[in-house]
């Protein structure tokens, strides 16, 4: 039943109420929502309403009790997991799917930008002719390029591991430095966490290419099949690139899938300054990135690009269903003709990876692409980046505090030094919560070399240079706090 007059304008009216608070939010002036835990959860943690309360009331207690208590992942100040607030173009964009478009499938507007978008990000990051498709996060775009290298493999093996199994023992070889994520696509996939072969890192977390090379041969000898080498592109814990073309050359030399993990760092290509970093993309069987990330979408959108998505169908495509097969496919028809956008599904995103049901996320990149460009998205990158090379270098000149180890992107790592301490990882521990609870500057913490350091990472959109004063000036006072209490 469509709206009448009345009911639009209604609707119109709870949704700016809406819109307003969520502007008060991004103020950001609200305390920790743990300060009004007791309040908020008394009100919505309830049994199952009987008898529903209507429209009103719960834009009531949206607009009272969940918005003011919302994470503070949006912060300008925060730096911690790899993962921020949404921009406006990405919640607005988003939104209007989640009403104009429900699924991504059919002839329509969103399903077509679901295609334009994933082209302007292989045009955006030297990625050529790669084609891609959109899902949840970088667990599942890199349980989809990995579901891509075991159909390859096995295929020329002359087995069809998606129909029949898997019928022999494999390797991935991952550098130690690798997200725990490509533990779990192993045992997803049905080779096993244990056929992901650690390749030990050098003194910048980059993988060894001698070590892999070692492995490689070795498993050869042993009858076991090579199935993908994953190199990364900016790794969570330090944002490490590995040596992309020297791999890429052992990859070749092997005939082993090459794929790159660029969930987070692959949006560094844009900083003109790391070019060379980057060399040996061009040699990559599937990258991944997530856009949800240095981008500033909504958490929830990943793009898996392959330069052969029809392996993609192969691996993941669906046995026919009955409510499906004839119902958009005019397949009873000498010659089907398209009259309506559901007489065809558009572009099947369904057959290339683990999703059917999916909400349309290619307007969302569109979207954030199309309000800023590239060159828009590239001064993010770079401004980012060198609040990381600014923190390094004031570690170097100050006394209190010891960097760890070079940034490459926009993650740097160093701790708060002190010859009182014999534990530093525990004073940095104790000094890294005290700085949480001030609800400004919250950065995570990670392990260099084993020795724990704090470890900011400036990817959000709203993150500005100035946050870079802030945040070494509160930690300089945490830590002195620290040590003259202690004295």
């Amino acid at each position: 039943m469509s709206l009448d007059k009345a009911e639009t304008g209604r609707l119109q009216e709870l949704l700016s109420r809406v819109g307003i608070c969520l502007d008060d939010y991004l103020k950001f002036e609200q305390a920790d929502t743990l300060t009004r835990q007791d309040t908020w959860q008394a009100v919505l943690a309830q049994p199952v309403p009987q008898q529903g309360v209507g429209i009103d009331e719960v834009t009531r207690e949206l607009v009272e009790q969940v918005i003011p208590n919302g994470s503070p992942v949006a912060k300008p100040g925060f730096s911690g997991f790899i993962m921020t607030g949404a921009t406006s173009a990405s919640t607005i964009a988003s939104t209007a799917a989640g009403i104009a478009s429900p699924q991504r499938y059919g002839l329509t507007a969103f399903n077509l930008l679901e295609e334009v978008s994933l082209d302007w990000l292989a045009q955006m990051f030297g990625l050529g002719d790669m084609k891609g498709v959109y899902s949840s996060g970088g667990s599942v775009a890199n349980l989809v390029a990995l579901g891509a290298a075991r159909q390859s493999a096995f295929e020329k093996a002359g087995h069809d591991p998606a129909r029949d199994g898997v019928d022999r023992a494999v390797s991935i070889y991952a550098s130690s430095e690798c997200h725990h994520t490509i533990q779990r696509a192993g045992g997803v996939l049905g080779v096993g966490r244990r056929a992901i072969k650690p390749i030990a890192c050098d003194n910048q977390a980059r993988m060894c290419v001698d070590a892999l090379r070692a492995e490689i041969e070795n498993d050869l000898a042993a009858g076991i099949l090579p199935l993908a080498i994953v190199a990364n592109a900016g790794t969570t814990n330090t944002g490490a690139i590995d040596p992309l073309k020297a791999i890429g050359d052992i990859a070749g030399e092997f005939g082993i899938w090459f794929h790159v993990d660029g969930a987070y760092g692959l949006p560094g290509v844009l900083d003109k300054r790391l070019n060379d970093l980057y060399h040996g993309l061009e040699m990559v069987d599937s990258v991944i990135v997530d856009p949800h990330k240095w981008l500033g979408a909504a958490i929830g959108v990943a793009a898996t690009f392959v330069r052969d998505r029809d392996l993609l169908e192969r691996a993941f495509t669906q046995e026919p269903a009955d409510y499906l097969e004839g119902t958009v496919e005019q397949s009873d028809a000498a010659e089907p003709k398209i009259e309506h956008s559901m007489d065809d599904f558009g572009i099947p995103y369904f057959n290339y990876g683990v999703e059917l049901s999916s909400p349309c996320r290619g307007v969302v990149v569109w979207a954030m692409i199309r309000e800023i460009g590239v060159e828009g998205m590239r001064e993010r990158i770079v401004r980012h980046n060198d609040m990381a090379r600014e923190i390094a270098e004031f570690c170097k000149q100050h006394p209190r505090l010891e960097l760890l180890i070079e940034p490459t992107l926009s993650i740097v790592c160093f701790r708060y030094v002190t010859s009182t301490e014999t534990d530093l990882d525990l004073f940095n521990q104790r000094l890294y919560r005290r700085l949480i609870r001030e609800n400004e500057f919250m950065p995570s913490t990670t392990r260099v070399a084993g020795r724990l350091a704090l470890r900011p990472c400036f990817i959000g959109a709203r993150t500005e240079s100035d946050q870079v004063d802030g945040l070494l000036q509160a930690i300089l006072r945490i830590g002195e706090s620290l040590v003259t209490r202690q004295a």
